[in-house]
């Protein structure tokens, strides 16, 4: 039997990270852990940013611990997570290896402008499980992102295909 692999979407809010989970979702099959998809039948859907921010790790926390489990049973899964930063998804990839699973990093690189442009439209019909995002924090967040370079984007094998 072929070793499960830990999907991670990365990319900014806007950029398509759950469009493309859930196709990915269909085609595999996996498992999808998508956060905004808990926090508003959890912690309801008009947050404030503060509010989201506090719900979103122990949401991340729940999902990871479902990950490990179905991992464990040789399921593929995909966190829709984001990754802004290299050292989470090394973080994520070396827990995949730990629980003898392969890697995948799936990156949907949008430029900020076309960014705001499709947040600006959301904005306007935000539909359930998806919040509110302003210009002001696109243009923080954006200063955040790594975007991942040609190595992170190669699938990493499960230890055990190493040998």
């Amino acid at each position: 039997m072929e070793p499960p692999t830990l999907h991670l979407i990365v990319g900014l809010p806007g950029a398509g990270k759950t469009t493309l989970a859930r196709q990915l979702e269909r085609e595999l099959p996996a498992l999808r852990l998508t956060p905004d998809e808990w926090i508003g039948p959890l912690y309801g859907e008009h947050l404030t940013q503060s509010q989201l921010d506090a719900a979103r790790d122990p949401v991340e926390s729940v999902q990871w611990a479902v990950a490990v489990r179905s991992l464990a049973l040789g399921m593929s899964v995909i966190l829709d997570f984001g990754f802004w930063s290299r050292e989470e998804r090394e973080s994520f990839r070396d827990r995949a290896a730990a629980l003898g699973a392969r890697s995948r990093v799936h990156t949907l690189v949008v430029p900020k402008e076309e960014l705001w442009v499709r947040l600006d439209r959301r904005n306007a019909n935000l539909q359930p499980h998806t919040f509110h995002i302003t210009r002001e924090q696109l243009n923080a967040w954006w200063a955040l992102f790594q975007q991942p370079d040609d190595d992170e984007l190669r699938e990493r094998p499960a230890p055990s295909e190493l040998k």
